[in-house]
């Protein structure tokens, strides 16, 4: 079954054999994502004109395109060459003209004779107070109107492709369309009045109306559908994939985790004993876990990934927590090191800083299972680093490392369990895009003390007072983050803005005083810059956003951000959750440059408002569409043709529940529907999943 069905050939054969297309249009097509046959039947139609036939062009608002029958009358050619050609017509109640440039009056006027009635449909202007149909889009005698569709759909182009062009390759390629047996479940097919595929793909590119091209018409939201089940297929079959793999089951007597609990100076909340409950339930089964930890700023975190660490370590075996980089491994080991003594756990740090000796001996009691616990960055995929036994893969802020390095990871270990956390609230629609295949737990309340943070908008006009509100603060003994703006995509213009500000603030503040960080510095440099700021040895630190995840220094209390209104909603929010860590009131202040559009003062009033990280991801996808959200090229969330992630997040959630729920009745899929689904992955180019069933 891992060859492509043959009714599906027609579909992915080379551009070129269709009618009109030769290897040179063809290469013009790959600029709007089609490749084959098959991708013309999902690139849509964004518009429509209305042509049609109506009385008169007097009352009309102009400029617009409208298709009326007229008379023709007199022929004006052009006095010189290339000039305006004019024909004068009469419709039903006015008269206008049409005009032709460059045009041959013999054959205009053998097309057009004087006195003959001809139906015209163009873009009408009017010029000197005279309407005008300048080149007429359609010309044709009263008897051939049924040449002219009353409502044109309008495709997207790129440089070689016309209008013309595209609606004659997206009919070529709607006859190629083959007889499918139905893949989606015929009470919600019918609950939603959903036309069949066949239909729907016709329909979706002969709109009648402006209405039918909205992603809410039937056809549209069908197609919308179908990409969104067979994503979600993909992930339901890699989720029972993971799942087959047989797990350990690691199940511990609560003895560690209650003496750490005894230990803590504040209750945990409902979310964080609600995801350790999940957890450990998960890690006590013989299959492995594939879990989600999604919580915002602050909320907890990484004692809810500890309790689960312990769970490892009470079942006999060892637990790894690995972080992007150096600093954030050094942090875990920081808060985690009072927790581990609490429980009498030992707990070691790996990284790339580890070197001969010192580094061997660590291997060496990490392979004797005398380390119960390792944090450390990706030097832990090292081949030469080895467990005892490794029951508990947790990694922190997913989307830095891939699928398959988290996979490489549960390697290490036999049948190793993985938890993956991330602090980036992501809307639910992105998470079952992005996560379909994994199970969730959210943690979506503030544990108690954790300080509010009070937000201000302020233009850089005030940038002097901003300096000396910051003066005074740095003389009451607290530190500040100054965060210098992304200058669009050279990172040599980011480094000067960050080095100007550093020379401003040193200047006024006093040498000493202020830090440097930025994303051109060596990570040793990085390291000890943010090191000086941790110890309280430099009070000020400006830094591009590479603070953005994760840093924790109690004592800061205020954060500046220059130019916030360049950033992603989502990465402010996860910028100013880098104060209000301590127990001073902090403050964030959001600095912009005028003029301020008004969609740019909503989005940072967003932030003004609310300090919960998914309100403020939810709106920043309503307002910046999937597309801008801070890298979604490389963050694994899939780019759909038809459905509409933002506004169709409801699909999503239902094609996960159907997607899982086909599955587990026919795993294989070798039912009549199961077989029809098979058919939907191949037409959807979703090989990896058909690969995923011939191997399961």
């Amino acid at each position: 079954m891992s060859q492509r069905p043959e009714p599906l050939f027609p579909l992915f054969a080379g551009l070129e054999t269709l009618d009109g297309i030769g290897p040179k249009t063809a290469q013009n097509f790959v600029q709007l994502g089609v490749l084959a046959p098959r991708d013309l039947l999902f690139t849509l139609p964004y518009s429509g004109i209305d042509r049609a036939l109506r009385d008169s062009v007097k009352d009309a608002i102009l400029p617009a395109t409208l298709t009326v029958a007229v008379t023709i009358g007199t022929h004006r050619p052009a006095r010189n060459k290339g000039g305006a050609y004019r024909i004068h017509v009469q419709d039903a109640q006015t008269d206008f003209q049409l005009v032709y440039f460059h045009a041959r009056g013999d054959y205009l006027a053998r097309q057009l004779p004087e006195g003959s009635r001809v139906i015209v449909s163009g873009r009408v202007e009017l010029f000197d107070g005279v309407a005008q149909m300048v080149h007429p889009d359609f010309a044709v005698r009263e008897d051939e109107a049924q040449t002219i569709p009353t409502f044109e759909p309008v495709y997207p182009l790129t440089h070689g492709v016309t209008q013309k062009l595209m609606y004659k390759a997206t009919r070529g390629a709607l006859e190629r369309l083959p007889e499918m047996t139905e893949w989606v479940d015929l009470e919600q097919k019918s609950q939603s009045s959903w036309p069949d595929f066949d239909a729907a793909v016709r329909a979706a590119h002969d709109p009648k109306n402006m209405a039918e091209l909205s992603a809410t018409a039937p056809a549209r939201e069908r197609l919308a559908y179908d990409e969104l089940f067979a994503h979600q297929i993909t992930l339901a079959l890699a989720r029972q994939n993971e799942r087959r793999k047989k797990g350990r089951v690691s199940k511990g007597d609560g003895g560690l985790q209650a003496r750490v609990m005894a230990g803590l100076p504040y209750a945990p909340t409902r979310a964080q004993t609600r995801a350790i409950f999940e957890i450990t339930a998960d890690m006590a089964q013989p299959q492995r876990m594939n879990r989600l930890l999604q919580g915002d700023v602050g909320a907890g975190k990484t004692l809810v990934a500890f309790m689960a660490l312990l769970a490892a370590v009470e079942a006999g075996g060892q637990g790894v927590l690995m972080a992007p980089t150096e600093i954030l491994a050094r942090q875990h080991l920081q808060g985690l090191r009072p927790l581990a003594e609490d429980a009498g756990v030992v707990l070691e740090i790996l990284t790339g800083r580890d070197k001969g000796a010192e580094r061997q001996a660590k291997l060496a009691a990490l392979a004797a299972g005398k380390i119960q616990v390792l944090v450390g960055t990706h030097a832990v995929f090292q081949a030469d680093v080895s467990f005892a036994d490794l029951r508990l893969a947790v990694v922190d802020e997913q989307h830095r490392f891939g699928v398959r390095q988290r996979l490489e990871l549960g390697e290490k270990g036999d049948r190793a369990d993985v938890l993956v956390m991330t602090a980036t609230p992501i809307p639910r629609s992105l998470a079952l895009a992005q996560y379909g295949d994994m199970d969730v737990s959210v943690l979506d309340e503030k544990p108690p003390g954790r300080q509010p943070i009070t937000t201000a908008l302020i233009s850089t006009e005030k940038l002097d007072q901003v300096v000396a509100r910051l003066r005074a603060a740095v003389a009451e003994g607290r530190q500040c983050y100054w965060v210098c703006p992304l200058v669009e995509e050279s990172e040599v213009s980011d480094l000067i803005a960050a080095e100007e500000r550093f020379k401003r603030l040193r200047a006024v503040l006093g040498e000493g005083v202020v830090g440097l960080v930025h994303g051109q510095m060596p990570a040793s440099d990085k390291d000890a810059a943010m090191r000086a700021f941790q110890q309280g040895e430099t009070q000020v630190l400006v830094a591009t956003t590479v603070i953005e995840v994760g840093v924790d220094v109690p004592n800061a209390t205020i954060i500046v951000i220059e130019r916030a209104e360049t950033f992603g909603l989502a990465q402010l929010h996860q910028l100013r959750g880098r104060v209000g860590r301590g127990k001073g009131a902090s403050t964030c202040l959001l600095m912009y440059q005028n003029p301020l559009g008004e969609t740019g003062r909503q989005r940072l009033e967003v932030l003004r408002e609310t300090e919960d990280g998914f309100v403020i991801a939810e709106t920043d996808l309503k307002m910046r569409g999937t597309g801008d959200l801070i890298g979604t090229a490389q963050s694994g969330v899939p780019r759909f043709k038809v459905a509409d992630l933002e506004r169709q997040a409801g699909l999503m959630a239902i094609a996960q529940s159907d997607a899982r729920k086909l599955l587990s009745d026919d795993p294989k899929l070798t039912t009549p529907r199961g077989k029809a689904a098979r058919m939907l992955l191949w037409l959807m180019r979703q090989d990896d999943a058909i690969r995923l069933i011939s191997v399961g």
